[in-house]
């Protein structure tokens, strides 16, 4: 009898669903929320608000499309956090919800665990091969930027992260800054293909050990761009190519030597990457150049796993099923790391 788990996935903008069956995939749906473009950011209340509206059909449609009954779940896994409160109590509160109704027991699963292991989501007649523990992943969002030794999949240590703010974010408020849209991410990323990466120069953070911090380098970019459009109000316009590429391949830099020390400190020649800007081009590529020079055996997810999504929420929560975790009904969810 297979182990059959229901991923749930709320913690930010996007509602979703997965089934998994002993850790393979047959069904993954998302409803994203368009309603956050137009404010250049996510609004906590809209996405709680759309979460309310999408949860049921989007399970629904997950358990029709993998041919799975709600009766032969074996356990439900849903995010607890971090994320925003709003958006995971819908999530909870759902799987909660459905969970008391079957009387299937429910598995609470870290947003972040998620992402680092969302490269073990196997696809029918699409295999691929995983990273060996111990492991390195290099964990890069909208709202967290680290370095983490995966030494099984429950047994997680962080060797390195930001002290301000992620390198999502980073891309995000850049492509806000000079009114590129939302999310900031993929833009950037299409537009510095275009573009000349050593055309402009932007400083680079000295901060000791394995952490990180962008915040200055958005700094930097922000006093650029205003004393250029103060000379020339067609600046951004005329060289939105060159800034992108060159301020990609800067905090590209950045996260790699990071990577490369902390690959040197470990010994450990397994990496992979997760979260967001894992779906980064120059990112993916830069990684697989690393490896190529330097020995590592590099695991890149498919993009489409790489972004928020319940399938990495059902994969983790695999783990943590077979391994005898339950939780609570009385559990709540959290928005930040520190609550867990």
């Amino acid at each position: 009898m297979a182990d059959i788990i229901l991923g749930i996935e709320s913690s930010c903008d996007d509602t979703s669903a997965a089934v998994l069956a002993d850790g393979v995939l047959l069904s993954n749906v998302i409803a994203s929320q368009d309603v956050h473009r137009a404010y250049g950011g996510v609004v906590p209340e809209l996405a709680s608000r759309a979460h309310e509206q999408n949860i049921v059909p989007v399970v629904s449609e997950a358990l029709t499309r993998a041919g799975v009954k709600a009766e032969d779940l074996s356990a439900i896994a849903f995010t607890r956090g971090p994320g925003l409160l709003g958006s995971l109590l819908v999530g909870t509160s759902f799987a909660k919800a459905l969970g008391l109704a079957l009387d299937c027991p429910l598995v609470m699963v870290n947003h972040l665990q998620g992402h680092i292991l969302a490269g073990f989501v196997q696809e029918p007649d699409k295999p691929h091969a995983t990273p060996s523990f111990p492991y390195i992943c290099l964990l890069v969002s909208g709202g967290n930027s680290q370095i983490v030794k995966v030494n099984s999949p429950l047994d997680f240590e962080i060797l390195g992260q930001t002290i301000d703010d992620a390198v999502g974010e980073a891309f995000d408020k850049c492509s806000k800054m000079m009114g590129l849209g939302y999310p900031g991410g993929p833009i950037i990323d299409k537009l510095a293909a275009q573009g000349d990466p050593a055309r402009f120069k932007f400083a680079k953070p000295h901060i000791p050990g394995l952490d990180y911090s962008f915040s200055g380098i958005k700094t930097s970019l922000l006093y650029f761009v205003r004393d250029e459009v103060a000379k020339d109000p067609d600046f951004i316009e005329k060289n939105k190519e060159d800034i992108c590429a060159s301020f990609q391949r800067a905090l590209i830099d950045i996260l790699l030597d990071k990577l490369v020390k902390a690959m040197k400190q470990t010994g450990i020649k397994e990496v992979t990457i997760g979260g967001g800007v894992a779906a980064n081009s120059e990112l993916r590529q830069r990684m697989l150049d690393e490896g190529a020079k330097r020995g590592w055996n590099v695991y890149l997810p498919e993009r489409k796993f790489t972004t928020d999504n319940a399938a990495m929420i059902a994969i983790a929560g695999y783990y943590h099923y077979l391994a005898g975790e339950r939780c609570p009904l009385d559990i709540a969810p959290v928005s930040r790391v520190s609550e867990f």
